[in-house]
């Protein structure tokens, strides 16, 4: 029984037409983020609270990125949510593929890139693109199903107060968050990256940015996430037990301001990937920030990077993109 994916098989053209010769080497310098110790913010010591929040847009500005140790996820759920994961993923493909993930989309799985034209647009994983709505009470009793609500319910509040501290740092208010990003737009992925016999020039995930106001990432410790910092990618090294959190898209439309540095004060959404590895499987679970499709984004700083825009537009021309073009392009598509 096939538990993978069928990648050698459905990319077999672009795996004989690689050159390993032609593309260039994925291994970079291994790097620690900014390394932010949450539990200040609950501390009796304001001047400690303050100087946590200085930190995280500190990172924010200079990274796009950063780590939180302390964050308020129990370690044993961590634990839980790493198991449904690997449960998940053993499920037979033809399962995964045509069958229903509890009362999930039917279309909720993916895998590979359909529209890659090249090794250079196709991710080797798979995922599962969940909602964040409660299950329904009839679904109580589903041991991973109540694991998955449990850990959204968790990071869900803890992205929201991050959202909050860096709008309130650049002066404007976090209102967004709150009147828009509610259960039923957020969303949560889970990802599995197999292990790929010919790693040079493949990558696990595509170089891309997150279309959401914030992304919080637990991750295993095998490693393999990239980052742009400056001009070259740097890797991000592993710390066992900690999130990974990082600057979508929205955020950078929302409160970045038209200037001649955009890192100075302001916040980036930073290019990043996944790095194939030719013998060991990787797990991690991604919780998105996302606002309502009819919310529309736009600049609550002038003068304005990007114009305004719905959040449904912004998906369907990331989603026509990709089609046409085997990649994102974001938000070069929506300048003034």
């Amino acid at each position: 029984m096939e538990f993978d994916p069928p990648f050698d098989s459905a990319y077999k053209s672009l795996l004989d037409a690689m050159d390993p010769k032609g593309c260039p080497a994925l291994e970079v310098e291994q790097c620690g983020l900014p390394l932010i110790d949450l539990a200040r913010l609950d501390l009796d010591d304001a001047a400690a609270r303050e100087k946590c929040k200085r930190e995280i847009a500190s990172a924010s500005a200079e990274w796009g990125f950063f780590q939180l140790v302390n964050h308020g996820l129990p370690g044993e759920l961590l634990e839980r949510i790493h198991r449904v994961q690997v449960d998940v993923f053993r499920q037979p493909f033809e399962k995964k593929a045509h069958e229903r993930l509890m009362d999930y989309s039917p279309d909720s799985y993916r895998w590979g890139n359909p529209c890659a034209t090249s090794l250079r647009q196709l991710s080797w994983s798979e995922a599962y693109h969940i909602s964040t709505i409660p299950c329904p009470e009839a679904e109580k009793a589903n041991t991973i199903r109540c694991t998955i609500d449990e850990y959204t319910t968790a990071v869900s509040r803890l992205a929201r107060r991050l959202a909050e501290i860096l709008a309130e740092h650049l002066g404007c208010g976090g209102s967004h968050f709150d009147e828009s990003c509610t259960s039923s737009t957020c969303y949560l992925r889970l990802n599995h990256y197999l292990p790929c016999a010919s790693p040079v020039g493949v990558f696990g995930l595509i170089p891309h940015t997150d279309s959401a106001f914030l992304t919080v990432l637990y991750q295993d410790e095998v490693g393999g996430l990239q980052l742009m910092k400056g001009e070259r990618w740097v890797a991000v090294k592993p710390i066992r037990g900690s999130l990974v959190v990082n600057i979508g898209d929205l955020f950078e439309v929302v409160y970045t301001l038209c200037c001649t540095a955009l890192s100075n004060g302001e916040f980036k959404s930073v290019l990043h990937r996944v790095v194939a590895n030719p013998e060991v499987e990787r797990f991690s679970v991604a919780y998105f920030l996302c606002p309502s499709y009819e919310t529309v984004i736009e600049s609550c700083r002038e003068p304005a990077v990007y114009r305004a825009f719905s959040f449904r537009e912004y998906r369907l021309q990331v989603q026509e993109d990709v089609k046409a073009e085997g990649y994102k392009i974001g938000l070069r598509r929506f300048f003034t």
